[in-house]
This record gives C-alpha cells, sequence and structure tokens, in this order.
C-alpha cells in the first residue's frame, strides 16, 4: 500500500489494463456487478482528497497521497446485479426461487477486483494504495455513479516515492501457525459429541 507518488501521469494504456484486470476477477453467476471509474482530472482528484479528508493524513505527518496519487480507479458494486442474476432459470433454487445468500458474494466480488487492480498495478511498474469507501464522502454524486452502484474504495495508481510507513505495521504479522490450518482448525477446538 504506497502512500506517495510521483506527479508523473501514468499511461493511459496501463491504467486501462489495471482497469481491465478487475473485470477480470472472478464474478458469482459470472453476475458481472463491479464496474470502475477511472480519474485523471487534476481537480477531480482534487475534489475526491478533499472528500476523502486528505488534510487529515497530512497534518498527521503523511504527503498527500490521494491528491498527489496520478489516478484513482474508484470501484463500485451493484448488489441489485446479483439479485437480477440469481433470479434467472438456471441460478433459481430447487422450488424456483433466489437463492437464501448465506454470504453478500456482491462484496465478495469486489474483494477480488480490488485484489486483481493492485495486482495489476504493480505488474504495471507502479504503486496502488487503497482507501475504503468509509471514508469517501460522497464520491458517488461527485463522479455521477448511479444509485444502483455502492462504492467499495479508491485505489491510488501512480509511481511510487518514499513514503512514511503505516504504524498498524509495527503489530507485526500474525504467526502462521496462527491463521493457517491444516484438515482441520485445531484438536483444541473439538467438542466431543
Amino acid at each position: 500500500m504506497a502512500r506517495n507518488y510521483a506527479t508523473t501521469p501514468v499511461p493511459r494504456p496501463a491504467l486501462e489494463r489495471i482497469a481491465r484486470a478487475a473485470m477480470r476477477a472472478p464474478s458469482a453467476g459470472f453476475s458481472q456487478g463491479v464496474a470502475a471509474v477511472v480519474v485523471t482530472g487534476v481537480e477531480t482528484r482534487a475534489r475526491i482528497a478533499e472528500l476523502s479528508g486528505e488534510a487529515g493524513y497530512v497534518e498527521a505527518g503523511m504527503e498527500p497521497w490521494i491528491s498527489r496519487a496520478p489516478a484513482h480507479i474508484v470501484l463500485v458494486v451493484s448488489e441489485a446485479a446479483y439479485h437480477r442474476r440469481y433470479r434467472e432459470p438456471d441460478k433459481l433454487d430447487e422450488k424456483g426461487r433466489e437463492i437464501d445468500w448465506p454470504v453478500p458474494y456482491w462484496w465478495v466480488d469486489a474483494g477480488a477486483a480490488l485484489m486483481a487492480v493492485l495486482l495489476a498495478a504493480i505488474n504495471e511498474g507502479l504503486a496502488a494504495g487503497f482507501l475504503g469507501s468509509h471514508a469517501m464522502g460522497d464520491i458517488s454524486a461527485l463522479l455521477g455513479i448511479p444509485i444502483e452502484y455502492s462504492p467499495v474504495g479508491v485505489v491510488t495508481v501512480g509511481y511510487p516515492r518514499p513514503d512514511r510507513r503505516s504504524g498498524s505495521l509495527a503489530r507485526g504479522h500474525r504467526p502462521p501457525d496462527q491463521v493457517i490450518h491444516w484438515e482441520e482448525w485445531s484438536p483444541d477446538w473439538r467438542v466431543d459429541f
């Protein structure tokens, strides 16, 4: 996650490849409910930075990474697209109804699209950072995003400059044996039946 960028513009073909990567991420039922808005205009990026409270980051000693990033890829997802798809005949349950969603797969697919964008940026020799939608104000109104779509976040993209590392990294990684389990979670979790 980069938090400082050179102001050098990113070539449009690279941005096209990065944005297309999001569309190649998995999609439940091939619902294709994820979309992207690519923003390169200086004024619009500055407005996104303002909506995102970039001034607070700068006051905390960080660079103006949101406005400085030469490109933003705003990922959005339509829950309605998934419901429409899962009401089609080949997706109905045995009673002819839409499935009960055990997990909101539109968010899962949005996460997969996000990771595809981050990796595609790295593949282009660029850096990327993510700012979640909880911190973006009314970006939908700014970018004219249809009401059916919910913003997931902004991926900032550009050529990296040295940046201040997040204080969260001081926590360190959890040991693999705490988060990776083989064959079952752990013999200690079982309850005798």
